[in-house]
């Protein structure tokens, strides 16, 4: 099992979401998070006085998934956020080692 985490722009979420659906993706949790990569922020003008905003909002999506198809998911992920533009995101892989569906106690796969 692998647990795929990818920071991608807020705009781009529902383009993923479909897309994962569309494979069979099943779930995902998503967290509105704030950070910077190469971006190092931007300036931003209100009401005639400048801000300097150092995080940017992002989107964070974490999904379980069996390792015979997390290549498929990251592929998926990777061509529904991109933009070809600094701040499209990342993606991270993980070695997922146990996974229990509480409800019914299942493990592994299973509880996927």
């Amino acid at each position: 099992m692998k647990w795929i985490t990818a920071i991608i722009q807020p705009h781009k979420l529902d383009d993923v979401r479909e897309a994962l659906s569309r494979i069979g993706v099943d779930g995902l949790t998503v967290t509105e998070v704030r950070g910077y990569g190469r971006q190092k922020g931007h300036t931003e003008i209100y009401r005639g006085a400048e801000y300097a905003i150092h995080y940017i909002p992002k989107v964070k999506i974490e999904a379980a998934v069996n390792e015979d198809v997390a290549d498929r998911v990251v592929e998926t992920i990777r061509d529904a956020a991109c933009q070809n533009k600094i701040g499209d995101g990342k993606i991270f892989v993980i070695d997922l080692e146990s996974a229990m569906r509480i409800r019914t106690g299942e493990t592994g796969k299973d509880a996927l």
